[in-house]
């Protein structure tokens, strides 16, 4: 939850920017939001900007609170099938807003959950989210950026979790996601010695999908994967993205059997045999989602 705030030194280097010019439109339930910019910069797509440029995008509980509610609606809006989630070019989030929590005592966090609504519903959330860094993505900004299904970052992307050098830990999720990612021994390294993992070694060591040249790029490329996912069946994709998840939760054999049980329940669905009807007529298929 490290913040680069905590230096005013570090900070007053970089001005406020914003992300490249994307065409967009509106969606019938699309509201304003404080911290949040949203658009539909393509058909099916979501596209959620974190907009606290003065603070590189900081996370603090307004913040995600407006961020729960803007995919609560973009989870029940029908006509957005996946979503990107960006920051601007200087920084995805640099952190967590320490002045927020540097008072806090045990009794006060721990009664209160603190950070506990920070990642329960994006964890959960049922449309592939697709985040897109570029900047600083520090502290419970990489925890943020972790949480995506497909993370895409530019060369200009900088990861970590520096939580040691503030006397305390990652607090949400950032141990077990990057263990997951890279290894237990990367994994050991970043967090004890709080050292920032580059663009290049994110992209070796897998916790990327995929790293661009440019911010720009990086948005695009996140915009067209996110269109190429909502051009697919809804209701398979939901599943597609359940069994994946599951593999993080099960063993081998328990994940197979979970797979295939899904797998089986997809023939009693409309876009099963529109899917497979018109591979085998040999013309595109027209989702139903059911």
């Amino acid at each position: 939850m490290f913040s680069l705030r905590t230096s005013s030194r570090v900070t007053s280097q970089f001005k406020p920017c914003t992300l490249p010019r994307l065409t967009t439109r509106q969606y019938s339930s699309e509201k304003t939001y404080q911290h949040l910019l949203v658009s539909t910069p393509k058909p099916g797509v979501g596209l959620v900007q974190i907009n606290r440029p003065k603070a590189l995008n900081a996370l603090s509980t307004p913040l995600i609170a407006e961020l729960n509610t803007c995919l609560r609606a973009l989870q029940s809006e029908t006509s957005i099938s996946a979503i990107v989630l960006t920051g601007s070019e200087k920084a995805f989030a640099a952190g967590a807003d320490i002045k927020e929590m540097k008072d806090l005592t045990f009794s006060s966090a721990y009664g209160r959950d603190f950070i506990e609504s920070w990642s329960d519903l994006i964890t959960f959330l049922k449309k592939p989210l697709i985040t897109a860094v570029n900047g600083y993505a520090l502290g419970g900004g990489c925890e943020l950026a972790m949480m995506g299904d497909i993370v895409y970052c530019s060369k200009t992307a900088v990861f970590g979790q520096p939580e040691i050098k503030l006397g305390t830990i990652p607090g949400a999720g950032g141990s077990q996601r990057l263990t997951k990612a890279i290894g237990k021994s990367r994994a050991m390294e970043a967090i004890l010695t709080g050292d920032n993992i580059k663009a290049q070694q994110a992209g070796e060591w897998g916790l990327v999908a995929r790293v661009f040249e440019t911010p720009q790029e990086c948005v695009d490329g996140a915009i067209k994967t996110a269109e190429k996912i909502a051009g697919y069946s809804q209701i398979t994709v939901k599943a597609a993205k359940e069994v994946v998840n599951k593999s993080l939760e099960l063993g081998l054999r328990d994940g197979v059997e979970y797979e295939r049980r899904v797998f089986h329940g997809l023939f009693g669905s409309k876009d099963q045999k529109i899917g497979m009807g018109a591979f085998t007529e040999k013309k595109k298929a027209e989702w139903s989602n059911e």
